[in-house]
Formats: C-alpha cells, structure tokens, sequence
C-alpha cells in the first residue's frame, strides 16, 4: 500500500510539539474517525488476512482509530492517539530486497492443500498494528517495544515502517523481513521523508546493545547481518538502507521522487536540487533520511507537503503544457488516498488536551484538513457516521466529491479550493485556540467534546459551501456545453 510519512521533531515544529502524519494511501478505501473505549476493545483479536488467533491485554486504554467502513478485509485502524497521550501511525509500506526476504521470509498465511492438513496462519500486518498496540502503550518508547514482541512472537507479512510520539519524543521503526527490526529516536530538530522506501541511513550499534538512549533493534541483528552477509557499505558507518532497502527502477519513478520534493520543499538552500549540478535528483538512492528545515514546521507546512504534486517543476501533472515528464513521477496527493492524519502532541496543553489529531479525508490535494481533540468519547456523526454510500452529510464523502470534480477542472476550480483549504485551518484553529483558553482556565475535559462539535458544525459548513461553488465551476466547464443567444 503506498504511503508517505513525514515526522517532524519538536525543535523542528513552530510550537514545540512533535507530529507524526502520514497519507494513507489505500484503494479508495471508504474511512471514518472514531473513539474505541475499553470495554469495545476486543481481548481476542483476529486478524482476517493471515487468519491469525492474538490474546490481547485486559487493560486497554481509550483510543481513537480510523478503520476501513467495510470490515470484509479487516480493522485497518491507520492511525490515532490514545488516553495516555501517545500517537501511533501504521503503516508506511516499505521495500526491502531479496537477501533479507532469503534470510528471514514474510510470514504468510497458507492455505491448507487437502482436508488432511490444517492452514497455516501468517503473521500481523498493517491489517492490524494499531489495535494490537495503540491501547496498550505510555509513550513512544513502549509501541517500539511492545510491536517489537508481537513481530517476534508472530511475525509479519509485509516489510512495513510505523512513527510512535509522545510529549517529548518521536520513534519510528522498521521492519526487516519476517521476524526482525529496527528503530531509532528522531532527532528533534529534524523532519524525516518517507515514501515507501526503507528509510533510515544511519544506525548506531553501540548505543543499541548499550544504553539505547535512542536506537533499538532486534537482540541477534548484528549477527543476523553477520551470517547473511547483509552489510553492503563500503567502509564507514552502517547503512541500514543499503543492507536492508532496495534502489531499483520502481523505486526511481514511485519513491525517491516523493523523498525529493519534501527534502527540496524543507532545504531549498542548504542543497542544490536541480540541473546538472544538482546534490540530488528525482532518481537519487542517497536522498538522506531526514533534514534540518531551514524553517521551523507548522501543520500548515505538513498538509502543504502532503498535497503536493511536483509545484515548481516540469513533472507538475496539472501543467497546461506537456513538458515531456509532465506526470512521469508518482506524486504526494494522489486520488487515492482514504485518510491523511497528523498526530500532534503538545507539551504545554493540559493532558486532557496534549493530543491533537488532525484529519484530511479523501485527496490531500483538494480536501481540508480538520483538527479534533481525541481525548473524548465520542467523534461527531459528521466524521463517524460514515457509510459505503456517498452523501454529503459526512466529511468523508464530501471530501470525495470535492476531489473529483476539482480534479477535472482544476484550472477553474483552484482558487476555490485554496480558499477553502485555508478557510478551515483558519476556522479550524480559532476553535482551538478559543477551547484550549477555556481548558487551561477549567481543565474540564467535557470541553473537548463540546469543541469536537464546533470544529465538525464549522467543517460541514465550509464543505458544503465548497462543494456548491466547485460543483457550479466544474457544470460551467462540461463539454456538452453550448451557449446561444436570444434574439
């Protein structure tokens, strides 16, 4: 599933917060934003794609989730953040190579071949990260250590890469084949870009099999590379990306585009990113994991570059002119996108507010992205109540509509869509900022739900305001059109 994840470190954000997002770009998978309590969390999960059988913790926490509409292909809770104030994305699918998937096979279910055998259940995957780890967790650290045991016990069947933050830190790991993995603390005055690469560059063994101040892996990894002959640096530091990842033509047209823009849209000077002397192109392997922005982050940055289509170069899919490359390279907004979250915790709010959790249904390139406290126990109908038919009555199918009829006349729509984008980061924040005073004064955590509701009435509001105006543009533009004038 092609994903792209952006974590931002709180020396690298305006406000001090740490924020892991991430697109989730599924197969127009219908989603919604709910509230699991702990008497809804199962004690025995079943996964539906690898038929797997996992006993869970009897004291799960309260959490939000974003699953799929249809449970025919199982919970696919994507994103979200829990009572403890802890935010969990899963996953952002990443490529491995064939000596790591030799070494250490995906877990795969398998099918019994005669009545005499029994299936063979695979292991845990996107399908289910979130509700076997979510609930369960006290800070960024523990999702690390406690998916770290479930991948151990069970094994997974996908090579997948997953951000955990906390008030003060942000972790993200990645898998590595069935059974193995590895993590690292992000630095805090970076912003790391993933696009469905294995993504990590650097890895510090010593501090892993020391103090693990910040890296942490599977307890037999050195040997593991060590037995396999994984290490292919050339001298120098380890590079997990070079012995674990993959740079393959695949890789050049649907990943290092992404990692370039969002490195070029984050270090415009420190680098040079076009012509022939460029430090890196669209097609680099060594695109580095993370940048020291030459600017500090807001949300506003991070749902800029989650939306993006290649602005500012020839590869822009929606130039008018044909460039040659115009669309060679798979973009950021895509149209297939379910849900994009941020997951944002903020130090300075009161806890029942630290959590901030920021929703974009549909294509970020033409939706709104709403902010909501999580720490409630209930969403509004307008973001829950969803359905597999389309209606205007919630934000996902809204969304939806907004997205294909901008899509086909973009050029007579954008204005539009860029008024509204705004209109409800504006709106959306002056919410929060007016709820988070009354907060700080009560600490009445009744307040979020009362803020839920303002925040999705403002939404539906602008959304429908939206809609009418680009649906208006887009009937303007059909090409059956044909004006005559009266005599």
């Amino acid at each position: 599933m092609g994903c792209t994840t952006l974590l931002v470190g709180r020396k690298a954000a305006n406000d001090n917060t740490t924020m892991i997002a991430r697109t989730d770009d599924g197969h127009f998978d219908v989603k919604k934003l709910i509230v699991v309590e702990p008497k809804d969390q199962k004690r025995t999960y079943m996964t539906v794609g690898s038929h797997l059988t996992v006993k869970l913790p009897k004291d799960p926490m309260r959490y939000t989730a974003c699953p799929n509409v249809d449970p025919k292909d199982g919970v696919w809770a994507a994103t979200g953040i829990n009572a403890a104030n802890v935010g969990m994305t899963a996953t952002e699918t990443i490529s491995s190579n064939p000596r790591v998937l030799a070494a250490d096979p995906l877990v795969t279910f398998q099918k019994a071949k005669s009545k005499k055998e029994q299936d063979v259940p695979g292991g845990i995957g996107e399908e289910d990260f979130v509700v076997l780890v979510l609930p369960y967790i006290r800070s960024a650290r523990e999702g690390v250590l406690r998916l770290a045991s479930l991948l151990e016990q069970y094994g997974t069947y996908e090579s997948n890469g997953i951000a955990f933050n906390d008030e003060h830190e942000i972790w993200w790991m990645e898998t590595i084949g069935g059974h193995h993995w590895i993590a690292k603390r992000v630095p805090d005055d970076v912003v790391v870009v993933m696009p469905n690469q294995f993504g990590m560059d650097s890895f510090d063994f010593d501090d892993a099999f020391g103090k693990q101040e910040a890296h942490l892996c599977s307890k037999d990894l050195r040997e593991f590379i060590e037995t396999y002959h994984l290490d292919c640096n050339q001298g120098g530091a380890f590079n997990p990306r070079l012995a674990f990842g993959s740079h393959s033509e695949h890789d050049h047209i649907y990943n290092t585009p992404r990692a370039w823009f969002m490195g070029r849209y984050l270090a415009p000077t420190t680098y040079r990113w076009d012509g022939p002397n460029a430090n890196f192109t669209p097609e680099s392997d060594n695109i580095p994991w993370s940048f020291v922005p030459e600017r500090k982050i807001a949300i506003e940055e991070v749902k800029d570059i989650l939306s993006s289509n290649y602005a500012g170069t020839p590869f822009n899919p929606y130039l008018n002119q044909d460039t040659g490359v115009r669309g060679k390279y798979r973009s950021i907004g895509i149209n297939r996108t379910g849900v994009t979250s941020i997951c944002q915790i903020r130090p300075d709010a009161p806890d029942c507010a630290k959590g901030l959790e920021w929703i974009c249904f549909g294509s970020t390139t033409f939706s709104a992205m709403l902010p909501v406290y999580p720490n409630v126990p209930k969403m509004p109908k307008y973001l829950a109540d969803v359905n597999l038919q389309s209606s205007t009555e919630n934000f996902y199918w809204a969304s939806r509509l907004i997205d294909a009829l901008a899509d086909h006349s973009y050029n007579e729509t954008n204005q539009t869509v860029v008024s509204y984008q705004n209109r409800m980061l504006t709106e959306g924040r002056r919410i929060v900022l007016a709820y988070d005073r009354k907060l700080q004064k009560t600490g009445d955590a009744a307040l979020c739900l009362e803020a839920n509701d303002a925040l999705a009435a403002m939404a539906k509001e602008r959304t429908d305001k939206a809609l009418t105006d680009i649906l208006h543009a887009s009937s303007v533009t059909m090409k059956n059109g044909y004006n005559r004038k009266d005599n």
